[in-house]
């Protein structure tokens, strides 16, 4: 390791065959907690390359828990986490009003590591049990329309960065790993990106995937859309800016979608939430990702068809019920 780091403190970056090589020696522990916090630290100085981002991609990949599930035409909703804006767990729960709404969703989450409540922390404090047994996932899947894999039972590679991760409690190379690295590869994915820089790294290694792909990306630094300013939406066919009222939506406050102060907090606003106790603001978040999550599909119409069928999952209590189903 002393000499990749000295390599990467002369401002060299690595080639995807030796990005692969070392995220599958840290997996395997070949080095300790000072040699990998430093070959961290690197990647909080400079964005990552495309290169470095395919080979660390790669590696998680080749080593995940295989699972095996038809995902031919499911989606999955996911950020990248560490925007710093903590709010609430808007890609969770825009995927149970994607889910209510007829589209089969194949969620990938963890535990926050530079936020307080990720999407495990949230789902493990509703009384989700976690699990990786494909026959377990796919009943999930088709009585509730969506099953959630917990990154860390799916990739063991992770558990050797766990403690890293959350005793620096900042964004790293990892936070852009998450959502290219679902074990079940489904065919939909809209990924929320917090920069714009990052935004075309990840468009330039998705275009090369015959899996469709969304990029959503919240103007003011939001890996999500978060109608407190325009979202730029990147797709294969191009990209576009759209307004909260282009969305049919108007502007919300930063305020207005915060999460609570612990977990628990955070679990009650999700839960208020699918049963319809959500302010005007949460909601209106929650929909206008699940609209085009949904939109993007190509199965549900327009946008605005989308947007009335993902209204009438969450003011139905359909929302509510994928999420009973999956609990139970």
């Amino acid at each position: 390791m002393k000499e990749i780091l000295q390599y990467l403190f002369n401002h060299h970056t690595l080639s995807k065959s030796e990005a692969k090589a070392i995220m599958i020696e840290i997996a395997q522990n070949k080095f300790n907690a000072t040699e990998v916090t430093a070959f961290v630290s690197i990647f909080l100085m400079r964005n990552i390359t495309l290169k470095e981002l395919e080979g660390f991609r790669e590696a998680l990949l080749q080593m995940a828990v295989p699972v095996n599930l038809d995902t031919s035409a499911t989606i999955d909703i996911v950020g990248t986490g560490g925007d710093g804006k903590n709010t609430i767990n808007i890609s969770t729960l825009a995927s149970f009003v994607v889910a209510g709404a007829g589209q089969k969703v194949t969620k990938h989450g963890n535990y926050g590591a530079s936020t307080i409540t990720g999407a495990s922390n949230v789902m493990k404090e509703l009384g989700y049990q976690f699990k990786n047994n494909s026959d377990q996932l796919h009943d999930e899947l088709e009585k509730a329309n969506i099953c959630f894999l917990h990154a860390p039972h799916f990739h063991p590679a992770l558990q050797s960065v766990v403690a890293l991760r959350k005793a620096l409690g900042l964004r790293t190379f990892f936070n852009l790993l998450g959502p290219l690295v679902n074990p079940v590869k489904p065919k939909f994915s809209m990924i929320g990106v917090y920069n714009l820089e990052i935004a075309r790294i990840y468009q330039y290694l998705l275009q090369n995937d015959n899996r469709e792909f969304i990029l959503v990306h919240g103007m003011d630094g939001y890996d999500e859309i978060s109608l407190t300013h325009d979202t730029k939406i990147i797709t294969k066919k191009g990209e576009e800016i759209y307004s909260a009222e282009d969305l049919g939506f108007n502007s919300v406050t930063p305020e207005s979608i915060k999460a609570g102060k612990t977990t628990q907090e955070t679990a009650k606003i999700f839960r208020n939430i699918l049963h319809g106790n959500g302010t005007e603001q949460q909601n209106a978040v929650i929909l206008a990702n699940a609209s085009v999550a949904l939109f993007y599909t190509k199965k549900f119409g327009s946008y605005y068809d989308c947007l009335l069928l993902a209204k009438e999952s969450l003011e139905s209590g359909k929302a509510l019920r994928s999420l009973e189903l999956l609990l139970k």
